[in-house]
């Protein structure tokens, strides 16, 4: 992977990471687009995602946010772990409604990354935003060793 394209490195690690992420995969989850710093992810609001007020549960909306960050700060291949993260909530999301998380890099230095993620339904209706503070810790998502082997696998 050494002096590998950017923008390529970048699309290797998110489908790597895709068929690693089992939370994503069961909630629906779905990787649009990934690059250095960024990611844009979609998930359907099914029925069985609201709750007792029949509005998306908060805590689904924030999995999308968080997995978009999680995605855009681990795109350059330096595995990075949410430091802590802040949601605000501006609408509702119902059933049937379709959300996109873009997430996009604010500021990196060192091992310290801020990201922002935008929540948005099919109409382009501002549902959340969220901020993520990431660290990079040891280890890369895509060794850049021979057969292409991920962090933890033998």
């Amino acid at each position: 992977m050494t002096g590998a394209d950017p923008w390529d490195l970048a699309q290797k690690v998110g489908e790597a990471l895709m068929t690693r992420d089992h939370a994503a995969q069961r909630l629906g989850i779905v990787l649009e687009e990934i690059r250095p710093g960024q990611a844009r992810m979609r998930m359907a609001v099914a029925h069985d995602m609201v709750n007792s007020h029949a509005i998306c549960h908060g805590g689904l909306i924030f999995a999308l946010a968080d997995t978009a960050f999680a995605y855009a700060c681990n795109a350059r291949n330096r595995t990075s772990l949410a430091q802590s993260c802040t949601i605000t909530y501006l609408a509702s999301a119902r059933a049937g409604d379709v959300l996109t998380a873009v997430c996009e890099e604010a500021a990196s230095s060192g091992r310290s990354g801020v990201y922002d993620v935008r929540v948005v339904d099919q109409e382009g209706r501002l549902i959340a935003l969220f901020r993520g503070q990431s660290r990079v810790v040891k280890g890369k998502i895509l060794e850049t060793g021979s057969a292409g082997r991920g962090v933890g696998e033998a």
